[in-house]
């Protein structure tokens, strides 16, 4: 760990309350290990360990770590039903028992635990904090090429698509104020994947809240299988291409009747297909920039030190 996190690591009881949730599924080789890392890491924050009845024990490794700390929870699931779903049972359990912010982390060691303090710092100026591979700072450990072309090509494609200046739109280590899930409609995303991560993103930007990102180093797991396959990459790919192209499709029709394009009209088309229909929407084109935008006010402090937002970088946009 290095010394400005290791300096950081449990002064971040002006957030409120923490928690790390960590989908699992299969992870029996890393359970144990994550959790160790993160509770040293970050001695304040707690744990929800969301297991899918992972066929290889993990959930009982999971119920044995809850039980010799009282920051550990463990939340079992009937079965595998994906990244997304798994995280959405955790915010839902998370925000009945009063959580401030709620941060999202891998089970494979690939979101280093230690890493965490720099997205929690830069909570406190922000909605939604994107730990990102692709500014500045950010790097990926023992990933072959064609897995970050893959990787930054979604993220561009994404990104383009939907008009976001966000450099890392599809990375799974993110921190959450509980206003900003309140706030998107979660009920409603039905996504998984990486489309759940762009989903989510999206809808933070476009209703308003403050999204920075901020670099990290993604390390490729060591132990166990990898979750990704295309079946996830092709929903991804669908999915943009459809939200993309009716954001678009608003913003032409918009243009024709003279209207400011995203801002203040009924705009079901530019939804993510799960979206309540006729939702008022800000624009995301700049999405650092659109706390002015109505949905809620900015955060009083701004955007924290090391997050690529507006404020810093001369006035760049995220992650430039």
């Amino acid at each position: 760990m290095s010394a400005p996190d290791e300096q950081k690591q449990d002064t971040f009881g002006d957030l409120g309350k923490v928690l790390v949730i960590i989908p699992t599924y299969n992870e029996s080789d890393n359970i144990a290990d994550i959790v160790g890392r993160l509770r040293a890491a970050a001695p304040g924050v707690d744990v929800l360990i969301a297991d899918d009845n992972s066929p290889d024990g993990t959930g009982a490794i999971a119920d044995g770590l809850a039980e010799h700390d009282p920051h550990v929870q463990v939340l079992h699931r009937k079965g595998k039903e994906g990244l997304g779903a798994a995280y959405l049972a955790g915010f839902h359990w998370g925000l009945d028992r009063g959580y401030d912010v709620l941060v999202e982390m891998d089970a494979d060691g690939s979101h280093q635990p230690e890493q965490l303090p720099r997205l929690l710092e830069a909570a406190r100026g922000a909605d939604l904090v994107l730990g990102s591979r692709w500014v500045p700072g950010g790097a990926i450990v023992n990933w072959p090429t064609s897995r970050k072309l893959l990787s930054r090509g979604g993220s561009t494609y994404s990104r383009l698509m939907l008009g976001l200046d966000l450099r890392d739109i599809t990375g799974g280590f993110r921190a959450f104020r509980r206003e900003t899930l309140l706030g998107i409609d979660m009920d409603s995303i039905a996504s998984q994947g990486y489309c759940f991560q762009v989903d989510l993103a999206w809808r933070a930007a476009r209703r308003g809240f403050r999204v920075v990102e901020v670099p990290i180093t993604f390390v490729e797991r060591e132990r166990g299988d990898s979750k990704m396959s295309r079946t996830i990459v092709a929903e991804a790919l669908w999915r943009v291409t459809a939200w993309g192209t009716g954001h678009r499709l608003g913003q032409l029709r918009d243009a024709a009747r003279g209207a400011a394009p995203g801002i203040g009209r009924r705009d079901a088309d530019t939804d993510s297909p799960s979206d309540s229909e006729g939702e008022r929407q800000p624009d995301a084109s700049n999405a650092s920039d659109t706390s002015d935008a109505g949905a809620k006010p900015p955060r009083p402090s701004g955007p924290a030190p090391g997050a690529k937002g507006a404020a810093d970088d001369g006035g760049n946009t995220p992650g430039r």
